[in-house]
């Protein structure tokens, strides 16, 4: 998985009544866009992130 700061994430619900969360990679921490990520969640959390199977990367668009 590769990805950049000001990506987005989206992070899917994985049980019945949970909910996906989305947020902001503000910084990438591996080399050339590998995890791990410090993601600022929509909600205002923030944490580091090794992501896994339920996550998916919406590329910034370029202005």
């Amino acid at each position: 998985m590769e990805a950049s700061q000001g990506d987005r994430i989206i992070i899917r619900g994985r049980t019945v009544g949970s909910h996906d969360r989305h947020g902001e990679i503000l910084e990438v921490k591996g080399e050339n866009g590998a995890p791990p990520y410090f993601v600022r969640f929509d909600d205002g959390h923030e944490t580091m992130l090794y992501p896994g199977g339920d996550f998916a990367v919406e590329r910034k668009t370029g202005s």
